[in-house]
């Protein structure tokens, strides 16, 4: 099967349109490395790209994708943590000053674990990642008279809140949070009107941006 004819008109299109105006960019990039300052943590969900949202610059965003934009706590068990090895590195070598937390409406992740959706495989993979939203859930608590619609954005937005405090799990990042050195931010992706909103920590709601 060839390569997808989609991916070489998209490189086309780039290669003839932003690339030539990014040349510069791009070459500095490889010859002294990226130093981003903004590391972003978000969903894999196809409609939800950080770098789309943000309008950012080749070098300006690094980026982790994963189902629901989650982070496990610290653990040291020796097993293989790809959320954690890219925290290690934006933290301690890239030295990023912010990391966000970009979570987003209509996610497929949430909505499995809130509905208890049946394994799609033997290996339970998005089941067993989605148990982290466990504590989330408990502070959500039961449906009870909201919509389906309420109750998966309250569910979405307290995702976020709990990912924020699992990040505070890791020794080094806690130390440098508490120093000033970096911040962390929730921010959430309306994807019907294209709304951002932005958490609020003193009063932890969401709060569009530019309003």
């Amino acid at each position: 099967m060839s390569f997808p004819q989609r991916l070489i008109d998209g490189y086309g299109a780039f290669a003839s349109g932003r690339l030539q105006s990014e040349q510069d960019r791009y070459r500095e990039l490889a010859e002294h490395g990226q130093t981003p300052e903004i590391m972003v943590i978000g969903c894999c969900d196809s409609r939800v790209s950080p770098e789309v949202i943000f309008d950012a610059r080749p070098g300006e965003l690094f980026v982790v994708r994963n189902v629901a934009n989650l982070v496990p706590p610290y653990e040291t068990d020796g097993k293989y943590h790809g959320v954690s090895a890219a925290l290690e590195f934006g933290v301690g070598v890239l030295k990023v000053k912010h990391i966000v937390i970009l979570g987003h409406a209509h996610c497929g992740g949430i909505r499995a674990y809130a509905e208890d959706t049946a394994p799609i495989s033997p290996g339970d993979f998005i089941g067993r990642w989605m148990s982290l939203m466990a504590p989330a859930a408990e502070k959500v608590g039961a449906r009870g008279s909201m919509s389906r619609t309420e109750y998966l954005e309250r569910m979405e937005q307290a995702s976020i809140l709990n990912t924020l405090d699992n990040l505070m799990t890791f020794p080094r990042l806690s130390k440098l949070v508490e120093r000033g050195a970096v911040t962390l931010h929730g921010a959430y992706f309306g994807v019907a009107k294209g709304e951002l909103s932005v958490l609020d920590r003193a009063t932890g709601e969401f709060r569009p941006v530019g309003k």
